[in-house]
């Protein structure tokens, strides 16, 4: 029997719905931070470093550090362990900032 944290601590979440990630579909449940939607969904990766280009996700997972970084519903910056994923929300990567966009 495979035991997940939700059955572990015997929670019944509400019924889950969709959010995207880079325009794929994907499934989130109620309460769900979105680096714990992306993690269910297998994607440990979501950011990556200005200088390098080096993959980041969840690193503190409680919004001490920045490399959870994504951008939700257009505003870049948005720290995926803080953020609660929401029904229809577009999340989509970012790189750096992700205001590279506003660099002179």
């Amino acid at each position: 029997m495979t035991s997940t944290p939700a059955a572990l601590v015997r929670a019944e979440p509400g019924p889950p719905y969709e959010i995207s990630f880079d325009g794929r579909p994907l499934t989130a449940l109620p309460g769900q931070s979105v680096a714990a939607a992306l993690w269910a969904a297998g994607i440990l990766a979501w950011r990556t470093t200005r200088k390098g280009g080096a993959p980041r996700g969840a690193f503190c997972g409680i919004g001490s550090c920045f490399d959870c970084l994504v951008t939700v519903n257009g505003r870049p910056g948005r720290r995926a362990c803080l953020v609660q994923a929401r029904p229809g929300d577009e999340v989509s990567s970012q790189e750096g900032t992700g205001h590279g966009h506003l660099a002179v």
